[in-house]
């Protein structure tokens, strides 16, 4: 059984469906899921591990007992872990992300760490979309290019990671083919949907500002502040071939992306 938390998220709802479709076993898990998973309540670990042998491993929120988790995922039987984590995370020091990284070294079976760059569907799905549909995007990003990455790309390579030999103590670097600013990628969304679209740049403690007043909780300000703002000081800029190395082919470009979207900002 593969075990897939976040099973309803970006990437996980993409791991379990590739799973499936590919014949093999996958637990979604959440707390919503047939078969909850809450981090916070240990009482659900136990069935949401039983018969597991493969697990894709998403941070928990804050500074979760991941450590914990993971010893009692291989005690139930699991001997391979796949991570998503994120470029940035060592040269930031996310915690909980590094923790999560290191339950994962340190559990004597397999593992394999996904550290992509921000995500095409962002813009779609996540953060960016209220902001796309409002008309202006503002951020602290600054004008170098990201090379953003599709989270189809992700759950294909996490997949493979999950379901093949070859890739253990990997640690892959997930990027698309090309650094894109993101106000290049606004003005992408706006002309490819019809959309009236603005970039706004900002600082940091006015993006924070923006995202307290939204009511987001300061702390999650912050971090996400520091997320964007990777981007302006260049440290997560350069393009990498790991998308290709484990899948065999280029990693799919924002063009292409948006063109697949447009129903997700009409």
């Amino acid at each position: 059984m593969n075990l897939v938390l976040g099973g309803t998220g970006k990437t996980g709802r993409r791991v379990v469906s590739r799973l499936r479709e590919l014949g093999l076993p996958a637990r979604p898990l959440s707390r919503s899921t047939e078969i909850p998973f809450d981090w916070a309540d240990r009482d659900t670990w136990e069935a949401a591990l039983d018969g597991g042998g493969a697990l894709y491993l998403i941070p928990p929120p804050g500074l979760g007992p991941v450590h914990e988790f993971v010893r009692r995922a291989v005690d139930a039987g699991v001997r391979r872990i796949v991570v998503l984590s994120g470029r940035g995370s060592d040269t930031y020091h996310f915690q909980g992300i590094l923790r999560t990284e290191r339950a994962a070294r340190e559990s004597g079976v397999d593992w394999t760490i996904l550290r992509p760059n921000h995500f095409f569907q962002n813009f779609s799905e996540d953060v960016l979309r209220e902001p796309v549909l409002a008309g202006e995007v503002v951020l602290p990003t600054g004008d170098h290019p990201d090379p953003m990455v599709d989270v189809e790309d992700i759950a294909d390579v996490a997949v493979a990671a999950l379901t093949q030999d070859g890739h253990t103590g990997q640690t892959y670097v997930l990027t698309g083919p090309r650094g894109i600013s993101f106000a290049e990628a606004t003005a992408i969304v706006a002309k490819e949907s019809g959309r009236e679209i603005h970039y706004k740049e900002v600082s940091g403690a006015e993006y924070v500002d923006l995202l307290v007043a939204q009511g987001f909780p300061a702390d999650d300000a912050r971090d996400l502040c520091t997320v964007f703002e990777a981007v302006r000081e260049g440290t997560i800029t350069g393009t990498t071939g790991d998308v290709e190395r484990v899948l065999g082919r280029p990693p799919r470009d924002f063009e292409s992306y948006v063109r697949r979207s447009l129903d997700s900002w009409a």
